[in-house]
Parts: structure tokens; sequence; C-alpha cells
């Protein structure tokens, strides 16, 4: 199963210089309901049409999305092998909670410095191009 953190997301959907291989969207793919809102967020704020917005609901569609319960938002809060920003913390913090649960993962990520964290943890990172 491949964790898809919201940098993949968004190269896809506002079709940056880079975006994940096809093979990607094949895959089983699940994320933190957190993409959820970062996706929206910056839709949003770009003031994507219609199209555009249909095209994000339809990539939701194709990913299991993991609720920030309690526990998870707790699991964010404990230190991390690097240093790691305030989402990128929920996103790992969540990518964690499913190994925990037995989940084989790897990490799809264009952002560096979480591609470092999820690799600190223990986890295998899905080559994107």
């Amino acid at each position: 199963m491949i964790y898809l953190d919201t940098s993949v997301a968004l190269a896809q959907l506002f079709a940056e210089d880079r975006r994940p291989r096809p093979a990607l969207w094949r895959e089983s793919l699940v994320s933190s309901r957190l993409l959820e809102y970062e996706l929206w967020t910056r839709m949003h704020a770009r003031r994507v049409p219609a199209a555009g917005v249909e095209a994000a609901r339809e990539l939701l569609r194709r990913i299991a999305l993991l609720d920030l319960s309690r526990e998870l938002v707790g699991r964010a809060v404990d230190s991390f092998p690097v240093a790691v920003r305030t989402l990128d913390a929920l996103h790992l913090a969540s990518a964690q909670f499913l190994a925990d649960q037995g989940v084989e993962l790897r990490v799809a990520t264009y952002d560096e410095r979480m591609r470092a964290a999820a690799r600190a943890l223990g986890f295998a990172i899905f080559r994107l191009e």
C-alpha cells in the first residue's frame, strides 16, 4: 500500500513540472484526511474552475482516508527521529498508525524533508519518477 503525501496529489492536480508516474494510480492508496483538507485549501486559494474541482473529487475517491483520531494526533505530538513540521508530523503519525496495525506501506512524497523523516521512521519510499 502507498501512503500518499499531499505534495503528490497537488502535483497531479496542478500539472506541475514533476508528476507521478501513472503506475502510482493503479496502487492501493491511503492518506490522512489531512490530505483532503490541504487539497481543498489549495484549490480554493487558486480559485480552481469546476473541471479542476471535479478532478480533485475523482482523485480523492481513489484514496482511502484515515481520520485524525485522538490516538493518531497524540502520536503526532511525540518526538520523531528528525525534526518535522506540524502537518508532516500528522502525516507521519498516520503512516505509523497504519504500520503499527500491520499494514506494509511505502511513502510517496515530493517533499525532501518528509522523505527524510519517513526514511528515519523506517518507511520505504515509493519511486515517483
